[in-house]
Parts: structure tokens; sequence; C-alpha cells
């Protein structure tokens, strides 16, 4: 299969006012065809390296364990790869920035595998319950899927107009260090997606996903941004700080992969 060309990994998209008005109503947008179909499979595979590098091989993503982690996460990528076009090339950035009405800065991309075999349920949270941002819608997720997303595999569920305030969280239920908000997930939305696809939230919109019952695992990649005037908490000192001045994670390219040079 020939390698497509960085340049044509994420296709050019001018956003119309009405779906910028749709992402701040509901705090989410759909992405059809995001990525270009020719690219999708280099990802892929791009994807599967940087975890077995890092010590996850493909034989153990095809069956979840007990101890399995509810995503596989990892942000390396190498420079020059697809993945350094899909995070930080311009017709991304784009989307990101016109969306969060400011120039997007890269925050924190990383791959969202789920293994198969029932695993992987990640309860439903906002990711400011984590790292806190403000203000926080100006920050987004990009969710890309790598492969047709159903409710079987696990796909993401997403809670319409649920990115208008914090709601306070809670230890899972599996009693694990992720972070959890009491909704009713009947209000969720199964957000079904065919590989290429993408769909875009807030750092307020309430999210999560349903376990991976199929025997494959379930491959996505999650690309986060930030506009310049964000400040992220410090925990350890007490104070808010800007993103700009003082990045929480560290996520530039690298020049080769493996656990020396995670970040």
């Amino acid at each position: 299969m020939p390698v497509p060309d960085r340049a044509t990994v994420v296709k050019p998209l001018t956003l119309t006012d009405s779906e910028v008005h749709f992402y701040a109503a509901q705090g989410f947008l759909r992405l059809p065809g995001f990525v270009s179909a020719d690219a999708v499979e280099g990802l892929r595979t791009e994807v599967f390296e940087v975890l077995d590098a890092n010590g996850v091989s493909r034989e153990s993503l095809a069956r979840a364990t007990k101890t399995a982690d509810k995503l596989r996460q990892c942000p390396q990528y190498l420079a020059d790869s697809l993945l350094d076009s899909l995070i930080n090339g311009s017709a991304t950035l784009d989307v990101a920035s016109r969306l969060i009405g400011g120039r997007a800065i890269r925050y924190l991309p990383f791959t969202a595998v789920k293994a198969g075999g029932g695993g992987g349920t990640f309860h439903l949270h906002q990711d400011n319950n984590y790292t806190r941002h403000d203000p926080a819608l100006g920050s987004i997720n990009i969710w890309v899927a790598l492969e047709d997303m159903t409710p079987e595999n696990g796909c993401l569920q997403i809670m319409p107009g649920s990115h208008r305030e914090q709601l306070d969280s809670r230890t899972s239920d599996d009693g694990d260090s992720h972070r959890q908000v009491d909704v009713d997930p009947l209000h969720c939305l199964p957000i079904r997606m065919r590989a290429g696809d993408a769909v875009a939230f807030s750092r307020w919109t309430v999210h999560g996903s349903g376990p991976n019952s199929t025997d494959r695992p379930r491959l996505a990649y999650a690309l986060q941004y930030h506009r310049e005037d964000v400040r992220w908490y410090d925990k350890d000192t007490d104070t808010w700080r800007a993103l700009v001045d003082t990045p929480k994670f560290a996520t530039p390219p690298v020049t080769y992969l493996g656990p020396s040079t995670s970040s």
C-alpha cells in the first residue's frame, strides 16, 4: 500500500457558522471523514508501533485481562510521521482554532486503544476533573476513530448539552483512580463512527465508553488543544498557571520510540 502524503492526512475543512453554533450549544460536533481514507491504515500501523515500542504488544490487546488498563494511552509519536501530521498539521489546528475561538495550541495527544474481550469500560466523566483548565471551554478534544465504532466495540458516548458547568466527581465504580460523574446514562448518545470520522468536544462535556465486546482491539486517537489564554490548576502549588508558559504535558514529536523517550 502506498504511503499517503502527510499533507493530506486531514482534509482541509471550513466549518460553517451553524456548525460552530451547534458545538457551542451542545458541547460536541461530529466531523465525518475528518481523516483521509488513504491515511487510516497508516495511522493504525503507527499506533501499534507506538504501543509495541512501549511494551504493549498487539497480541495483548486482543483480549482484556482484569488488570488491563481501561485504555492503552501513550503520547509518543515520531517526527514527520502520519501521526505528526494528524496532531500538528494546519488542517487539524484550523478546525480546533475555529471551535475554541482562538489559536489552538497542542496539549496532550495520545493513543486511545481499548482491548477486546469485554474490557475497558470507561465511566462517564469530564476531563476537567483530572487537570482543571480555566476557561474549560477554551480547550478541546478531537477524538478520531481509526476503525468503525459501535456500542459493541465500546464507542464513545457523549451527553449533549452537558458542557455548561463542572460537575462533582468521585472515584469510579471500579475503585481505580479514574473520576466518575453521576448522570443518567440514558441521556448519553452513542457516537457511531466510520473509520476516519472524528468528534470534537470540550473538557466539560460528559463522555465515556462501554466495554469492547469484540475479539479485536478498538483503535482511536485523542487530540487535545487549548487556547492561548487558558490556565491550569497546579495542585502542588495551589496556583493557576498559564499553559503557554508552563505546559502541563510535554508532547513534541520524538526521534525514536521507546520508554526512554516517554513523556
